[in-house]
């Protein structure tokens, strides 16, 4: 017993004995537990009844799941490629040695770590018709802004907008770390050859940020798939559900019309639609270094 202790695998096991208890019990057995309710009906109040593939069929049929499915790969397909490019462009500003410049990545990077009600309370503001900043800007050039969070046109490219400012220090941080990484022989040959620094971004840095921004994509992604809060808080998925997103119906579903077993198998849809367009995004990958 006493060699036991003594043995470092013993005392690896006892140190990770906390950490494997808390993935069983917060990870492990929701996620198992989620799965099997996807296969039921039960509202908290009354005894769960099993429904089988019930739920996922009526998800196909639910004209609703369609919308928000929609709204979500639209939102995924325009703040994904938009967010990655501006980043982009931000860090390559960034990595200038210029005054301040700790300063400014700071400042582009503030919208990250703030919380997101403060970030809606500020842009719904920008956003109010009558007296939002937004508005005011568009009427010095003559244009007459549109009431953008209650207009079916105009709601969710407002999420958008807000969702793509929030995410991009981020996203800016990790290109900043990988222009870094960069050696600086690459641009010095480009030098001497003449070449302008457009082609110096073409054909050094965004080559060889490949690694950088296939994580960054994917990263982004699954994240846009997840999208809730600045939904929830700008414009509680309306007007007429034109921002509501899988995260918010399935919210809805879960914890104001009490129907888990509904709200568990679209969960587990957006667990495959993630799990696929990551699997494309490996392949893709793969294919690139071959």
């Amino acid at each position: 017993m006493n060699a036991l202790f003594h043995k470092d695998s013993t005392w690896a096991f006892i140190l990770l004995l906390p950490s494997i208890l808390g993935f069983f019990v917060f990870v492990l057995f929701p996620v198992v537990a989620s799965f099997l309710l996807s296969f039921t009906a039960w509202d908290l109040l009354t005894s769960i009844q099993w429904v089988g593939f019930e739920n996922y069929i009526n998800l196909f049929k639910d004209e609703t799941f369609r919308k928000v499915l929609w709204n979500t790969l639209y939102f995924t397909v325009v703040t994904v490629p938009v967010g990655i490019i501006i980043s982009l462009f931000l860090a390559v500003a960034l990595n200038q040695k210029i005054r301040f410049i700790k300063f400014y990545r700071a400042a582009y990077f503030l919208p990250v770590i703030s919380s997101m009600v403060a970030v809606a309370v500020i842009w719904q503001w920008i956003y109010n018709p009558e007296y939002g900043l937004l508005n005011f800007l568009l009427s010095l050039v003559g244009i007459d802004g549109p009431s953008w969070l209650s207009d079916t046109k105009w709601a969710m490219p407002a999420v958008m907008i807000t969702s793509i400012w929030k995410g991009l220090g981020f996203n800016m941080l990790i290109f900043l770390a990988g222009i870094q990484g960069i050696s600086e022989s690459y641009y010095e040959a480009a030098d001497i050859d003449g070449a302008t620094w457009f082609k110096k971004f073409i054909f050094i840095t965004v080559p060889l940020l490949r690694p950088t921004t296939f994580f960054v994509t994917v990263m982004a992604i699954i994240g846009s798939f997840q999208v809730f809060d600045a939904v929830f808080l700008l414009t509680q998925g309306g007007p007429a559900r034109s921002t509501s997103v899988l995260v918010h119906y399935l919210y809805q579903n879960g914890f104001e019309y009490f129907q888990m077993g509904y709200a568990s198998a679209m969960a587990y849809i957006l667990f495959f639609l993630v799990l696929t367009f990551t699997l494309i995004q490996f392949s893709l990958q793969k294919k690139r270094e071959i």
